[in-house]
């Protein structure tokens, strides 16, 4: 059978001695997506019945998110004290930069996310996908002063040879795979690659749009799976530092309804953060902390990542 070839096969019971970096074994970030799409044309998530083009129902729905839910997200996320990474399209820096400049002066981390979310990545060829690489790199960096370490496709999508572009254009890490609840290294031609570990399940799309849950729902799922994941970290026979991911999109949790669960969702989370047991943060922040884990002495058991 044919294999990806990208990273052997490795169980979840060959557990890891380390922990991150504030002594907590679960981590836990916000996949913050703001998304940007094309009028009357193109791809996007649908509220309701797609209609021919232009699409105003479904497209104005979206943008919902970039005028409204994404400034109620944000003011949540300051009011707990948590930190973003968000996976931002370029088309933003166009459409509404005040947007990406809030995000920036919360000290959010910004993930390239494309160019806009109408077009799927695996779309491209080798020489258009590495132009968009370049590209969203370049525009991050020259607004935030930082070029982004890692990507997330739209819709994540990939070729062949994405995790090589990605490594041969200057990411550290993709998004992209959601195989395991901790970071994978992955083999590409050109360089060192982590796949960060993002959720397909504790994500607000395929929840709300594809099984149609709704807020109350979802936030219990996200309290569930914080609950279960905190105590798998932390088993006393095999404890292991685990990653969690909550995908978020403002056009869909910006909605009052739904952000007034959310909130007792976040608020769940944050309140262990206090006594020590989880650590929030990026992905960028995990990616590295096990750059840390790589060249720390392997002789070294249990080994709390030194802080960054």
């Amino acid at each position: 059978m044919r294999d990806h070839g990208r990273f052997p096969y490795r169980p979840i019971t060959d557990a890891d001695p380390f922990r991150w970096p504030n002594g907590a074994r679960l981590a836990v970030y916000l996949g913050f997506n703001i998304e940007h799409f094309a009028f009357g044309e193109g791809l996007g998530a649908n509220l309701g019945p797609v209609s021919p083009q232009p699409d105003v129902l479904n497209y104005s729905w979206r943008e919902y998110g970039n005028r409204v839910g994404v400034w109620r997200c944000l003011e949540l996320f300051d009011r707990l004290e948590m930190p973003a990474g968000v996976l931002l399209n370029t088309a933003l820096y166009d459409h509404c930069p005040e947007v990406l400049d809030a995000c920036l002066a919360r000290g959010d981390e910004l993930i390239g996310h494309g160019h806009t979310n109408a077009h799927r990545q695996s779309e491209f060829d080798e020489a258009g996908e590495r132009a968009l690489l370049v590209h969203c790199r370049e525009r991050i960096a020259a607004h935030s002063g930082r070029a982004p370490g890692g990507w997330l496709s739209p819709w994540i999508s990939e070729t062949m040879v994405t995790p090589d572009l990605l490594a041969e254009t200057g990411y550290r890490y993709t998004l992209n795979w959601a195989h395991d609840d901790r970071p994978v290294r992955m083999a590409t031609r050109g360089g060192r690659l982590w796949s960060i570990p993002y959720p397909q399940e504790l994500n607000d799309i395929p929840m709300i749009i594809a099984r149609h849950l709704d807020g109350a729902a979802f936030a219990d799922m996200i309290i569930d799976q914080f609950d279960e994941m905190l105590a798998q970290a932390n088993d006393p026979q095999h404890p292991q530092p685990l990653v969690m991911g909550i995908a978020l999109h403002p056009y869909l949790v910006g909605q009052p309804y739904r952000l007034r669960h959310l909130r007792r969702a976040l608020a769940h989370i944050a309140a262990r953060r206090s006594h020590g047991e989880v650590w929030l943060t990026t992905p960028g922040a995990i990616c590295d902390a096990m750059d840390a884990v790589d060249a720390a002495d392997a002789a070294a058991p249990a080994a709390v990542i030194p802080s960054r």
